[in-house]
């Protein structure tokens, strides 16, 4: 095989890497289980996205790991509680459509409230550690803990029921499997994230920007654009990514509590690590594979599932060790 070759194989193996995962897995769990399984590792897979993108803005281009990330998560789902309460009418009215707009305002208002509070952050507490990787960690930790305990005060410090729309708590059957109608609506809304991301990076000028940023920041500082802004822009986007994905993820398990963020960051950071730190597409392969992962062994070898993803981590870092798709690669 030629060096050519060779170099255009290992540019797709990851792409290809979720596909095989998935087909490996039907004969060992049968068909029936299998499709169910398969579409509920997607939708985790598509939700944890949500989360893990935002953080992998945020490192790609500013160079900032943000470990309160996990609060913007927490803040979004808080909000949907607020914005779902006095919905509650449509929520329970038998018609998709009134159930999906709903959905569709808690949606907007979880983004929209972490964004804001993203925006604060940046300036009042990101900016002054630019630069120090030590500092970040510190300070974002103590932001998390502020954060969490301001939620606690606001929404109080019991768990608040999240329930699903009347007409998303059934199942769909696709022959002599099934799945949730709540996962489906969630997976499409995943993809259209995950697919809006995508076009925005790679077919806008400003997502171009962005792109160029992560590579040269002093390259695109001297073309007149205001690396600083685009700073501000990308963190206000990347907590926004956590509140919708706070609030799809509360969603899913019909209940909010103060640590609905933190349960998520261990997978989150491995979900990083996977693809690659801060690569979008790499994230999203990363995401996938996690989902898929979790449900697969947790059907198969339940005993090992808790372990599961940290192996999964370990195995592809021993055949990538920069993670499946590093930004020096794309």
């Amino acid at each position: 095989m030629s060096e050519n070759w060779r170099d255009r194989l290992q540019r797709c193996a990851p792409y290809a890497l979720a596909p095989l995962v998935i087909l490996a897995a039907l004969p060992a769990i049968g068909p029936g289980p299998w499709a169910t399984l398969t579409l509920a590792g997607l939708t985790m897979g598509v939700m944890l996205f949500l989360v893990a993108s935002g953080l992998t803005l945020i490192f790609g281009l500013m160079d900032v790991l943000n470990f309160a990330h996990a609060a913007f998560v927490t803040v979004g789902a808080y909000v949907a509680v607020s914005v779902l309460r006095p919905l509650a009418g449509w929520t329970a009215a038998q018609s998709l459509t009134l159930n999906l707009i709903a959905l569709l305002v808690a949606l907007i208002a979880a983004a929209a409230a972490s964004g804001a509070l993203g925006f604060v952050f940046e300036r009042l507490i990101i900016r002054q550690v630019y630069g120090a990787p030590l500092r970040q960690i510190l300070i974002t930790i103590g932001g998390l803990t502020v954060i969490e305990q301001l939620v606690i005060v606001i929404w109080g410090p019991q768990a608040i029921p999240l329930p699903r729309p009347a007409s998303l708590r059934g199942s769909v059957f696709f022959g002599s499997s099934s799945i949730e109608t709540y996962r489906l609506v969630a997976l499409c809304v995943g993809l259209s994230v995950a697919v809006a991301m995508q076009l925005f990076l790679t077919r806008t000028r400003l997502g171009l920007v962005v792109r160029a940023g992560v590579e040269n920041r002093e390259m695109i500082q001297a073309l007149g654009y205001n690396i600083r802004r685009v700073f501000v822009g990308v963190f206000m986007a990347g907590t926004a990514l956590a509140g919708m994905g706070g609030m799809m993820w509360g969603q899913y398990q019909a209940v909010v509590g103060s640590q609905i963020g933190d349960s998520m960051t261990i997978l989150v950071f491995i979900i990083l690590i996977i693809g690659g730190l801060g690569s979008v597409s790499g994230c999203f392969i990363g995401a996938i594979l996690v989902g898929l992962t979790s449900n697969y062994v947790d059907f198969l070898a339940p005993k090992l599932a808790l372990g599961s993803n940290v192996l999964l981590m370990a195995l592809i870092l021993l055949w990538q060790p920069r993670g499946l798709l590093p930004i020096s690669e794309q």
